[in-house]
């Protein structure tokens, strides 16, 4: 199979959705790969690197586009990248689909077959999200705690206190991976955190194994609501597989946080978990709404970008060598954990998650294989 990997083009997102590890490993068993041309130079890896390890350059990516089969990215396909899409083309990478109908309605008119790395499963949950919600997770606290200070706009408090000043309260929405990492880094900064779930047994379990200065709380719209006129910074983890996240801080509510309350919604990507929130950028990061500072962006693990292209590639690496290997459509046929990766095909929706979010008609998956 040929494999193309284009160059990011999102702004200032410097991954990468292979590295030349893993160009080697398809190379060896007979692949071709398709490189576009500094698609690594974000994270230091140059041209070199790649066909010292098998891969050809591609000058642009209309190129790489042309000449492949399977497409694997970070992101989405941005507007600009839409015309090249092909209905033979296979494109594995991270879609959330549910965030945007622009996207879902081109992939759908692309008729080309989609599978996305925020659905596909594994034992335990998503495989090809969690490396990027852990260290989402982790950046979270570090960008509460930077738009907290004064000169960001926030309300000038330290996170971590000192002797005789009271810490700052952290409010994690989510027990899974991404609210885990925000906790555990805002608890090592000496916060003080509470972290909400409706998931009893989660919430018993964070409660037996996280530190003393996070405590767990069921979450409702009562015990929500209670917490608001006290906290510093809330960071929104929530995530439901495919689908929109739901509201659970709606705009009413921001009038019951202090003046300079940051909020950071990590479930941006799939809508997010706050009424007020909209999509942001690196580039232009916050904005305030009622006071309160909005932290949005929808690539936030591009801000680490070595980091993240490592953690990333480790895990999808094998399900690109499966995908190769087996050629579509039997990939999905013979791997139910791909199976579920699969958001559109042919024209037509495959994920409950992504027609729940649009009211479009679901297909099942064998009726498109």
């Amino acid at each position: 199979m040929i494999i193309g990997v284009p160059k990011e083009i999102k702004d200032q997102e410097y991954r990468v959705a292979m590295t030349p590890a893993g160009v080697k490993e398809l190379t060896r068993r007979g692949h071709r790969v398709i490189v576009q041309t500094r698609a690594g130079v974000g994270i230091g890896v140059e041209d070199s690197a790649f066909t010292a390890a098998g891969a050809e350059i591609a000058d642009t990516a209309e190129e790489v586009f042309e000449r492949a089969t399977l497409i694997v990215k970070v992101k989405e396909p941005i507007k600009s990248e839409y015309k090249l899409i092909r209905p033979d083309h296979v494109l594995f990478e991270y879609f959330h689909f549910a965030s945007s109908k622009d996207l879902t309605d081109a992939m759908i008119a692309s008729k080309a077959t989609c599978l996305a790395y925020e659905t596909v499963t594994g034992p335990g949950g998503h495989p090809l999200l969690t490396p990027m919600s852990e260290i989402a997770g982790r950046l979270s606290v570090q960008q509460g705690a930077k738009y907290l200070e004064k000169p960001s706009g926030g309300r000038g408090t330290l996170l971590g206190g000192v002797p005789g000043v009271k810490p700052a309260r952290v409010m994690v929405l989510g027990g899974g991976v991404v609210g885990t990492n925000a906790a555990k880094i805002a608890a090592g900064m000496g916060a003080r955190v509470t972290i909400l779930d409706i998931n009893l047994e989660r919430l018993r379990y964070l409660d037996d194994v996280m530190p003393k200065n996070i405590s767990t709380l069921y979450s409702n719209e009562h015990n929500i609501a209670s917490q608001l006129d006290r906290v510093d910074v809330i960071i929104g983890g929530i995530y439901r597989s495919g689908a929109r996240a739901s509201h659970l801080i709606r705009r009413e509510h921001l009038k019951m946080m202090p003046k300079g309350a940051v909020v950071v919604d990590v479930a941006i990507d799939q809508g997010g978990c706050f009424e007020s929130s909209r999509p942001t950028t690196h580039s232009d990061p916050i904005y305030e709404e009622d006071g309160v500072i909005h932290y949005c962006v929808t690539n936030m693990p591009g801000a680490v970008a070595r980091t993240s292209t490592f953690a990333l590639t480790n895990a999808t690496l094998p399900y690109v060598i499966w995908i190769a290997e087996q050629g579509w459509p039997d990939c999905v046929t013979e791997n139910e954990h791909l199976r579920h990766g699969l958001n559109i095909a042919k024209g037509k929706v495959t994920h409950p998650g992504v027609a729940e979010a649009y009211g479009l008609p679901l297909e099942a998956v064998d009726a498109v294989l």
